[in-house]
């Protein structure tokens, strides 16, 4: 967090004396609500040829993603040579940037770095320097995941990737401040639904952790896919017994909390997309939970076949972005689907979801009236705001950036 000048903490304190009546009287103190406005943080995929038309001034930090850690402690990004320019861009419009270290496919090398002394210290000054450099609001780190799976790719050190990584931060965050100023510059992690992990699963206590870093934002999000046996919830708040797996927006929420991370320091995951798959019977009645295919179909016009050299196979994501669904006449209106495609709503999970009648394609996604179900439980659970991804999957009338802003009131 940023320290305050003892003048500026006199001065806050003042203020809220004066208003402390008023507020007492709403009763907003002995609820818990949050009295500032929300942080709404977006990630942006950037290239040199990503889309810069995008009101930054909706949003109050953005992430640039990704920069790509090598092993010897450097790294590298897309689109480098006109960064400077497009963080200078997203100042103008009031929002901070910060450079976003990994990703999915980026995180290869994490515990490599972690685990050396040397090589923190090399990652450190290199991000150090960048931040200089670019004129940065902080660095966000998604390392996916210590002590933990995640791309074929990645190197795991189950019983000390944790460890190393508190290091690291107590090193980084000593470093920011001597060359910053104490507070000045932000760290940011992503991560997923659960603490990190320990040797023995996932962390009972991580408030050391926490207390190394500004904001924790909870990747809510992915929790299905072709990779499970029937269809199901992309993003969940609340999952269902016995047909889905035992987590959600909700229970990452709780995990997360109960293991001693401030509410005031989480941030809520919000996916602007929604994933294909293909169903292998008609779901046009009945429930979301249908068996499918393992063969993930093409998703909307940005979609590609690719090959994972992790993997080492071919095929598509089966990802719909929001501006594609309602740009390709998939959804007419927000919430209404054009035909062939039936749109239904899960009242437990409170996400919509697409049936194809002709194809039998499947997507569960995000919308208006679901942002809405999650930023008020977020909200109502103290967390400091929202991170979105990513902010160019939205539409040009900014329909899902909009539904966040209106409801985190």
């Amino acid at each position: 967090m940023h320290t305050l000048s003892a003048a500026s903490v006199r001065q806050e304190t003042e203020m809220r004396l004066n208003n402390i009546g008023a507020l007492v009287g709403a009763g907003l103190i002995a609820a818990g609500q949050a009295l500032a406005k929300p942080l709404v943080f977006g990630y942006l995929q950037y290239s040199e040829n990503v889309n810069m038309d995008i009101d930054f001034s909706k949003y109050t930090h953005i992430n640039m993603a990704f920069a790509i850690p090598a092993e010897d402690g450097s790294f590298s990004m897309q689109g480098e040579a006109s960064f400077r320019q497009a963080v200078d861009k997203v100042h103008e419009k009031g929002a901070k940037v910060q450079i976003s270290m990994g990703g999915w496919g980026g995180s290869a090398k994490f515990s490599s770095i972690m685990k050396d002394e040397a090589t923190r210290s090399k990652f450190i000054d290199n991000i150090v320097d960048f931040i200089k450099t670019n004129d940065l609001d902080g660095v966000d780190l998604d390392w996916e995941y210590p002590g933990r799976e995640g791309n074929a790719c990645n190197v795991v050190d189950k019983q000390n990737d944790t460890a190393n990584y508190q290091k690291f931060l107590e090193s980084l965050r000593q470093m920011l401040d001597a060359e910053f100023g104490k507070g000045n510059k932000m760290i940011s992690m992503a991560v997923r639904v659960q603490p990190f992990d320990g040797p023995d699963g996932p962390m009972k206590n991580v408030s050391a952790i926490a207390d190394l870093v500004d904001y924790a934002f909870l990747m809510q999000y992915d929790f299905t896919g072709a990779w499970a046996k029937t269809t199901g919830a992309n993003a969940p708040l609340n999952f269902e017994p016995d047909k889905s797996a035992p987590i959600s927006f909700s229970t990452a929420i709780r995990e997360w909390t109960a293991a001693g991370w401030p509410c005031e320091k989480l941030v809520a995951g919000l996916a602007f997309y929604g994933r294909s798959t293909q169903a292998l019977e008609d779901m046009t009645n009945g429930d979301m939970y249908r068996p499918q295919s393992s063969v993930v179909p093409m998703g909307d016009q940005e979609d590609k076949v690719e090959f994972d050299a992790c993997a080492g196979t071919n095929g598509s994501s089966g990802i719909w972005r929001w501006k594609n669904l309602r740009g390709q006449n998939v959804l007419e209106t927000p919430t209404t689907a054009s035909e062939p495609w039936v749109r239904k709503f899960d009242e437990r999970a409170k996400t919509p979801w697409l049936f194809n009648k002709e194809t039998k394609i499947f997507i569960s996604y995000d919308d208006p009236e679901s942002i809405k179900a999650k930023v008020n439980h977020a909200k109502e659970k103290g967390l400091a705001g929202a991170m979105i991804w990513s902010i160019e999957m939205d539409t040009d009338k900014y329909e899902l950036t909009n539904a966040i802003l209106d409801n985190w009131k």
